[in-house]
């Protein structure tokens, strides 16, 4: 069924790339009608029919399996892993499946960062409790500031989950947040975003120095509501990306 939807694809002005490519190939997605799990057309397809370059078209595709919407099968093909829907909302597509992609990994650490705040508050010492309560001051400091807040956030969150004793949550947040490919353009990636969930560190790192595991668990849910509230309000209001083509 892959190789047939190549008739759904529409080549694009000659210099094309990037989000133009991407919005191509969802667009080729939704009228093909295909699902989670069917394959896509081989990448020299895609390219020729585009009338892009192959490095365009593997460029491409690479962004998108960063942001877990296809997988590759070493002499197999693509596959389409996660839902394409450009009909809905008024953000662009790549807005849209960047958010959609969030949302899912917002999912994952939800799971894992509840537990993780839970261990904290129970198993944290003294030294890390007072790490944790300096790292929230630099961190909203920055944010206070208007900084770039990303490094400072990550330090928190890792002091956190150094305190509850097992090193694997470390890895997997680390992990976690690698897995996404977000571009520099992304309105995702600036530092506007997330601001609403700032006030909650302050709550997780108090309620870890308490040892109130389950005010910490409650932390972390205010965190990621906020977080995820304002991605469906970008995919819903049409968030632009800048440099858009």
């Amino acid at each position: 069924m892959g190789d047939t939807a190549l008739k759904y694809l529409e080549p694009r002005e000659a210099g094309s790339r990037g989000v133009a490519v991407l919005d191509a190939l969802a667009g080729m997605i939704e009228r093909a009608g295909l699902q989670v799990g069917d394959r896509l057309p081989p990448e020299v397809q895609l390219a020729a029919q585009l009338g892009v370059g192959r490095s365009t078209m593997r460029e491409a595709l690479n962004r998108w399996e960063g942001l877990g919407i296809i997988r590759r099968r070493r002499g197999d093909g693509t596959y389409l892993s996660a839902p394409i829907l450009t009909a809905q909302g008024a953000a662009p597509v790549m807005v849209q499946l960047e958010g959609m992609s969030i949302l899912r990994m917002l999912e994952v650490r939800r799971t894992v960062e509840t537990d993780v705040a839970r261990k904290a508050a129970e198993k944290a010492s003294r030294a890390q409790k007072a790490e944790i309560a300096r790292l929230c001051d630099v961190l909203l400091a920055i944010i206070e500031a208007g900084g770039a807040y990303r490094e400072a956030d990550h330090a928190f969150h890792a002091a956190i989950a150094e305190a509850t004793g097992n090193p694997m949550f470390g890895e997997i947040l680390v992990r976690l947040d690698q897995m996404l490919e977000r571009s520099v353009a992304s309105p995702f990636q600036r530092n506007a975003f997330g601001l609403g969930s700032f006030p909650h560190h302050r709550t997780l790192s108090d309620a870890i120095l308490a040892g109130d595991s389950e005010a910490a668990a409650r932390a972390v849910h205010a965190i990621l509501d906020s977080v995820e509230g304002e991605v469906r309000q970008m995919i819903s209001n049409g968030a632009r990306e800048e440099g858009r083509e």
